[in-house]
Protein backbone atom coordinates (compact mmCIF):
# COMPACT_ATOMS: atom_id res chain seq x y z
CA UNK A 1 0.00 0.00 0.00
CA UNK A 2 1.15 3.62 -1.05
CA UNK A 3 0.36 6.52 0.93
CA UNK A 4 0.98 10.24 0.42
CA UNK A 5 1.83 11.55 3.54
CA UNK A 6 1.89 15.54 3.87
CA UNK A 7 2.85 18.14 6.20
CA UNK A 8 5.60 15.53 7.19
CA UNK A 9 7.96 16.92 9.74
CA UNK A 10 11.18 15.11 10.84
CA UNK A 11 9.57 14.08 14.45
CA UNK A 12 6.67 12.64 12.23
CA UNK A 13 8.89 9.83 10.40
CA UNK A 14 10.48 7.21 12.52
CA UNK A 15 7.52 6.29 14.62
CA UNK A 16 5.61 6.19 10.72
CA UNK A 17 8.05 4.22 9.33
CA UNK A 18 8.26 1.31 11.95
CA UNK A 19 4.76 0.63 11.60
CA UNK A 20 4.75 1.03 8.03
CA UNK A 21 7.32 -1.56 7.53
CA UNK A 22 5.85 -3.54 9.70
CA UNK A 23 2.60 -3.91 7.84
CA UNK A 24 3.81 -3.36 4.26
CA UNK A 25 2.92 0.10 4.08
CA UNK A 26 5.46 2.47 2.08
CA UNK A 27 4.92 6.69 3.42
CA UNK A 28 6.22 9.03 0.65
CA UNK A 29 6.97 12.12 3.08
CA UNK A 30 5.89 15.74 1.44
CA UNK A 31 6.58 18.69 3.58
CA UNK A 32 3.81 20.54 1.50
CA UNK A 33 0.84 20.82 3.22
CA UNK A 34 -2.09 19.39 0.93
CA UNK A 35 -4.05 21.92 -0.74
CA UNK A 36 -5.56 22.06 -4.10
CA UNK A 37 -2.41 23.52 -5.22
CA UNK A 38 -0.66 19.99 -3.78
CA UNK A 39 -3.04 17.66 -4.07
CA UNK A 40 -1.65 16.19 -7.63
CA UNK A 41 1.57 14.96 -5.33
CA UNK A 42 -1.32 12.23 -4.52
CA UNK A 43 -1.38 10.95 -8.22
CA UNK A 44 -0.91 6.89 -8.27
CA UNK A 45 -1.48 6.89 -4.15
CA UNK A 46 -4.26 4.24 -2.23
CA UNK A 47 -4.47 7.07 0.19
CA UNK A 48 -3.17 10.30 1.92
CA UNK A 49 -2.50 11.30 5.84
CA UNK A 50 -3.14 14.48 6.45
CA UNK A 51 -2.96 16.83 9.67
CA UNK A 52 -4.86 19.25 11.48
CA UNK A 53 -3.80 22.31 8.80
CA UNK A 54 -3.92 20.20 5.61
CA UNK A 55 -7.07 21.57 3.42
CA UNK A 56 -9.16 19.18 2.64
CA UNK A 57 -12.16 20.75 0.94
CA UNK A 58 -14.44 19.86 -2.02
CA UNK A 59 -12.14 20.80 -4.48
CA UNK A 60 -9.25 18.35 -2.60
CA UNK A 61 -11.90 15.51 -2.19
CA UNK A 62 -13.33 15.41 -5.64
CA UNK A 63 -9.09 15.56 -7.17
CA UNK A 64 -8.52 12.61 -5.03
CA UNK A 65 -11.57 10.79 -6.14
CA UNK A 66 -10.30 11.46 -9.70
CA UNK A 67 -7.08 9.81 -9.34
CA UNK A 68 -8.68 7.01 -7.06
CA UNK A 69 -7.28 7.93 -4.30
CA UNK A 70 -9.73 6.07 -1.67
CA UNK A 71 -8.56 6.68 1.90
CA UNK A 72 -7.88 10.01 3.69
CA UNK A 73 -5.83 9.13 7.28
CA UNK A 74 -6.37 11.86 9.50
CA UNK A 75 -3.35 11.45 11.78
CA UNK A 76 -5.22 13.77 14.56
CA UNK A 77 -8.74 13.70 16.69
CA UNK A 78 -10.39 17.10 15.17
CA UNK A 79 -11.53 17.05 11.68
CA UNK A 80 -12.98 20.49 10.90
CA UNK A 81 -10.41 20.80 8.21
CA UNK A 82 -12.38 18.12 6.02
CA UNK A 83 -15.31 18.60 4.45
CA UNK A 84 -17.33 15.90 5.67
CA UNK A 85 -20.66 16.39 3.97
CA UNK A 86 -18.76 16.53 0.87
CA UNK A 87 -16.81 13.39 1.46
CA UNK A 88 -19.14 11.41 1.80
CA UNK A 89 -19.83 8.46 -0.76
CA UNK A 90 -17.02 9.59 -2.32
CA UNK A 91 -13.49 8.92 -0.21
CA UNK A 92 -13.48 7.14 3.15
CA UNK A 93 -12.04 9.18 6.10
CA UNK A 94 -10.38 7.80 8.96
CA UNK A 95 -9.24 9.91 12.23
CA UNK A 96 -7.29 9.10 15.57
CA UNK A 97 -9.70 9.54 18.03
CA UNK A 98 -7.60 9.38 21.19
CA UNK A 99 -3.53 9.07 20.95
CA UNK A 100 -2.34 10.67 24.47
CA UNK A 101 -5.29 13.16 26.29
CA UNK A 102 -2.46 12.87 29.20
CA UNK A 103 -0.16 14.99 26.73
CA UNK A 104 -2.58 17.83 25.74
CA UNK A 105 -4.11 18.07 29.61
CA UNK A 106 -0.50 18.03 30.96
CA UNK A 107 0.72 20.52 28.71
CA UNK A 108 -2.15 22.86 29.80
CA UNK A 109 -1.57 22.44 33.14
CA UNK A 110 2.17 23.36 32.54
CA UNK A 111 0.92 26.51 30.00
CA UNK A 112 -1.23 27.47 33.47
CA UNK A 113 1.66 27.28 35.90
CA UNK A 114 4.05 28.88 33.77
CA UNK A 115 1.60 31.59 33.16
CA UNK A 116 0.41 32.41 36.77
CA UNK A 117 4.20 31.76 38.70
CA UNK A 118 6.12 33.97 36.16
CA UNK A 119 8.22 31.22 35.08
CA UNK A 120 9.13 32.21 31.96
CA UNK A 121 10.25 35.41 32.66
CA UNK A 122 11.94 33.77 35.47
CA UNK A 123 13.59 31.85 33.13
CA UNK A 124 14.33 34.85 31.18
CA UNK A 125 15.69 37.10 34.10
CA UNK A 126 18.48 34.39 35.78
CA UNK A 127 19.88 33.84 32.45
CA UNK A 128 20.82 37.78 32.75
CA UNK A 129 21.52 37.01 36.30
CA UNK A 130 18.73 39.33 37.12
CA UNK A 131 16.99 37.68 40.53
CA UNK A 132 14.54 40.31 41.35
CA UNK A 133 11.67 39.27 42.44
CA UNK A 134 9.85 42.18 41.45
CA UNK A 135 6.41 42.19 39.51
CA UNK A 136 6.46 37.82 39.99
CA UNK A 137 3.84 37.36 42.45
CA UNK A 138 1.51 34.49 41.71
CA UNK A 139 -1.47 32.95 42.65
CA UNK A 140 -2.52 29.63 44.53
CA UNK A 141 -4.39 27.35 42.07
CA UNK A 142 -5.72 25.60 45.38
CA UNK A 143 -8.95 26.66 46.18
CA UNK A 144 -10.10 28.75 42.82
CA UNK A 145 -12.79 27.69 40.52
CA UNK A 146 -11.90 26.18 36.83
CA UNK A 147 -14.35 25.82 34.08
CA UNK A 148 -13.78 23.29 31.79
CA UNK A 149 -15.75 23.33 27.91
CA UNK A 150 -15.46 19.62 26.85
CA UNK A 151 -15.76 16.66 29.42
CA UNK A 152 -13.75 14.02 26.77
CA UNK A 153 -11.00 11.88 27.31
CA UNK A 154 -8.50 15.40 27.20
CA UNK A 155 -10.59 17.14 29.53
CA UNK A 156 -11.08 14.38 32.42
CA UNK A 157 -7.34 14.22 32.44
CA UNK A 158 -7.22 18.03 32.59
CA UNK A 159 -10.25 17.84 35.72
CA UNK A 160 -8.09 15.06 37.29
CA UNK A 161 -5.22 17.37 37.34
CA UNK A 162 -6.74 19.99 38.53
CA UNK A 163 -8.65 18.06 41.46
CA UNK A 164 -4.75 17.16 42.69
CA UNK A 165 -4.25 21.24 42.79
CA UNK A 166 -7.50 21.49 45.30
CA UNK A 167 -9.41 23.14 42.70
CA UNK A 168 -13.35 23.31 42.29
CA UNK A 169 -14.61 22.59 39.06
CA UNK A 170 -17.35 23.61 37.00
CA UNK A 171 -17.94 21.55 33.55
CA UNK A 172 -20.02 22.00 30.49
CA UNK A 173 -20.30 19.51 27.73
CA UNK A 174 -23.47 19.25 25.41
CA UNK A 175 -23.28 15.84 26.40
CA UNK A 176 -22.26 15.07 29.78
CA UNK A 177 -19.98 12.28 31.23
CA UNK A 178 -22.71 10.04 33.47
CA UNK A 179 -21.02 10.11 37.09
CA UNK A 180 -18.36 12.76 36.17
CA UNK A 181 -20.51 15.39 38.36
CA UNK A 182 -20.34 14.46 41.89
CA UNK A 183 -22.99 17.61 43.04
CA UNK A 184 -19.89 18.98 45.09
CA UNK A 185 -16.09 19.28 43.56
CA UNK A 186 -16.70 18.70 40.18
CA UNK A 187 -20.41 19.96 38.71
CA UNK A 188 -21.92 20.24 35.29
CA UNK A 189 -23.60 23.71 34.82
CA UNK A 190 -24.64 25.88 31.85
CA UNK A 191 -21.74 27.96 29.88
CA UNK A 192 -23.22 31.38 31.65
CA UNK A 193 -22.37 30.03 34.89
CA UNK A 194 -19.15 28.57 34.11
CA UNK A 195 -18.17 31.72 32.30
CA UNK A 196 -19.12 34.02 35.51
CA UNK A 197 -18.13 31.94 38.01
CA UNK A 198 -14.65 30.29 36.85
CA UNK A 199 -10.89 31.98 37.76
CA UNK A 200 -9.79 30.07 35.14
CA UNK A 201 -11.38 28.53 31.84
CA UNK A 202 -9.94 25.87 29.73
CA UNK A 203 -10.94 24.82 26.00
CA UNK A 204 -10.81 21.03 25.34
CA UNK A 205 -13.98 21.01 22.87
CA UNK A 206 -13.91 19.69 19.09
CA UNK A 207 -14.47 22.84 16.77
CA UNK A 208 -18.19 22.63 15.56
CA UNK A 209 -20.56 25.37 14.11
CA UNK A 210 -21.75 25.73 17.55
CA UNK A 211 -18.62 25.82 19.48
CA UNK A 212 -16.44 28.48 16.30
CA UNK A 213 -16.04 31.41 18.91
CA UNK A 214 -17.22 30.43 21.83
CA UNK A 215 -15.31 32.51 23.64
CA UNK A 216 -16.08 36.07 22.15
CA UNK A 217 -16.86 39.31 23.38
CA UNK A 218 -19.82 38.14 24.59
CA UNK A 219 -18.68 35.41 26.79
CA UNK A 220 -15.63 37.72 28.27
CA UNK A 221 -18.31 39.83 29.40
CA UNK A 222 -19.46 37.62 31.70
CA UNK A 223 -17.03 36.52 32.81
CA UNK A 224 -14.86 37.58 36.05
CA UNK A 225 -12.50 40.10 35.94
CA UNK A 226 -8.93 38.90 35.20
CA UNK A 227 -9.97 35.42 34.07
CA UNK A 228 -7.69 33.18 32.90
CA UNK A 229 -7.96 31.74 29.72
CA UNK A 230 -6.39 28.13 28.27
CA UNK A 231 -7.01 26.73 24.90
CA UNK A 232 -5.07 23.71 23.75
CA UNK A 233 -7.89 22.70 21.58
CA UNK A 234 -8.01 24.13 18.00
CA UNK A 235 -7.72 28.08 17.55
CA UNK A 236 -11.10 28.97 16.51
CA UNK A 237 -12.43 28.50 19.71
CA UNK A 238 -11.73 31.70 20.55
CA UNK A 239 -11.98 35.09 18.61
CA UNK A 240 -9.05 36.53 19.17
CA UNK A 241 -10.17 40.08 17.90
CA UNK A 242 -12.08 39.87 21.14
CA UNK A 243 -9.61 38.07 23.41
CA UNK A 244 -6.85 40.87 22.17
CA UNK A 245 -9.46 43.89 23.59
CA UNK A 246 -10.23 41.70 26.60
CA UNK A 247 -6.62 41.54 27.37
CA UNK A 248 -6.43 45.28 26.88
CA UNK A 249 -9.25 46.08 29.25
CA UNK A 250 -7.61 44.19 31.80
CA UNK A 251 -10.91 42.06 32.04
CA UNK A 252 -8.70 38.90 30.95
CA UNK A 253 -6.06 38.27 33.72
CA UNK A 254 -3.55 36.20 31.23
CA UNK A 255 -4.04 33.70 28.35
CA UNK A 256 -2.29 30.59 27.39
CA UNK A 257 -2.66 29.37 23.63
CA UNK A 258 -1.04 26.23 22.12
CA UNK A 259 -3.55 27.13 19.00
CA UNK A 260 -4.67 30.16 17.15
CA UNK A 261 -7.60 30.36 14.54
CA UNK A 262 -4.94 31.59 11.80
CA UNK A 263 -2.26 29.49 12.55
CA UNK A 264 -2.28 27.88 9.22
CA UNK A 265 0.25 29.14 7.66
CA UNK A 266 2.37 30.18 10.81
CA UNK A 267 2.25 27.16 12.93
CA UNK A 268 4.71 23.95 12.59
CA UNK A 269 7.12 26.43 10.52
CA UNK A 270 10.21 28.82 11.50
CA UNK A 271 9.16 32.41 10.66
CA UNK A 272 12.22 33.75 12.78
CA UNK A 273 13.75 35.72 9.75
CA UNK A 274 10.26 36.90 8.50
CA UNK A 275 7.77 40.02 9.20
CA UNK A 276 5.10 38.64 10.86
CA UNK A 277 1.99 39.86 8.59
CA UNK A 278 -0.73 39.19 11.16
CA UNK A 279 -1.38 41.96 13.58
CA UNK A 280 -3.78 40.31 15.70
CA UNK A 281 -1.25 37.44 17.10
CA UNK A 282 1.81 40.00 16.59
CA UNK A 283 -0.01 41.56 19.20
CA UNK A 284 -1.02 38.78 21.36
CA UNK A 285 2.53 37.51 21.90
CA UNK A 286 3.72 40.79 22.62
CA UNK A 287 1.84 41.31 25.83
CA UNK A 288 3.37 39.98 29.36
CA UNK A 289 0.51 37.97 30.54
CA UNK A 290 -0.23 35.90 27.28
CA UNK A 291 2.03 32.60 26.27
CA UNK A 292 2.00 30.86 22.73
CA UNK A 293 3.04 27.89 22.01
CA UNK A 294 3.02 26.39 18.61
CA UNK A 295 0.68 23.70 18.80
CA UNK A 296 2.82 21.23 20.24
CA UNK A 297 0.65 20.13 23.42
CA UNK A 298 0.32 16.58 21.19
CA UNK A 299 3.79 16.33 20.70
CA UNK A 300 5.10 13.78 23.38
CA UNK A 301 7.06 10.13 22.45
CA UNK A 302 4.11 8.48 23.69
CA UNK A 303 1.56 10.37 21.72
CA UNK A 304 3.70 10.09 18.24
CA UNK A 305 3.59 6.28 19.07
CA UNK A 306 0.22 5.74 19.82
CA UNK A 307 -0.84 8.41 16.25
CA UNK A 308 1.40 6.69 14.22
CA UNK A 309 0.33 2.76 15.08
CA UNK A 310 -3.55 3.93 15.17
CA UNK A 311 -3.48 5.53 11.73
CA UNK A 312 -1.12 2.02 10.05
CA UNK A 313 -4.04 0.21 11.90
CA UNK A 314 -6.61 2.08 10.54
CA UNK A 315 -5.15 1.93 6.79
CA UNK A 316 -4.54 -2.13 6.82
CA UNK A 317 -8.06 -2.68 8.96
CA UNK A 318 -10.04 -1.02 5.94
CA UNK A 319 -7.60 -2.17 2.89
CA UNK A 320 -8.54 -5.79 4.22
CA UNK A 321 -11.87 -5.62 5.63
CA UNK A 322 -13.31 -2.37 4.04
CA UNK A 323 -14.07 -1.57 7.19
CA UNK A 324 -12.77 0.71 9.77
CA UNK A 325 -14.35 1.33 13.47
CA UNK A 326 -12.33 4.93 13.29
CA UNK A 327 -14.11 5.67 9.93
CA UNK A 328 -15.83 9.20 10.08
CA UNK A 329 -19.49 9.58 8.78
CA UNK A 330 -21.77 12.40 7.62
CA UNK A 331 -24.50 9.92 7.17
CA UNK A 332 -24.64 8.11 10.31
CA UNK A 333 -24.15 10.77 12.95
CA UNK A 334 -24.10 14.44 11.91
CA UNK A 335 -20.02 13.97 11.09
CA UNK A 336 -19.05 11.62 13.91
CA UNK A 337 -17.89 8.35 13.90
CA UNK A 338 -19.09 5.75 11.46
CA UNK A 339 -21.69 3.39 13.23
CA UNK A 340 -21.72 0.58 10.80
CA UNK A 341 -19.05 0.81 8.45
CA UNK A 342 -20.91 -0.05 5.18
CA UNK A 343 -22.20 3.03 3.93
CA UNK A 344 -20.65 3.28 0.84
Amino acid sequence: MKIAFFDAKPYDKPSFDKYGKEKGIDFKYFETKLNEDTVDLAHGYDGVCVFVNDTVNSAVIDRLSEMGVKMIALRCAGFNNVDMKHAFGRIHVFRVPAYSPYAVAEHTMALLLTSIRRIHKAYIRSRDFNFSLSGMTGFDLHGKTVGVIGTGRIGQVFINICRGFGMKVLAYDKYPVPNLDNGDTIRYVSLNELFSSSDIISLHCPLTDETNHIIDADALDKCKRGVVILNTSRGALVDAEALLAGIKSRKVGAACLDVYEEESDLFFEDNSGHILEDDTLARLISMPNVIVTSHQAFLTEEALENIAETTVNNLVVFAETNQCPNELCYRCSGAEDCKTGKCF
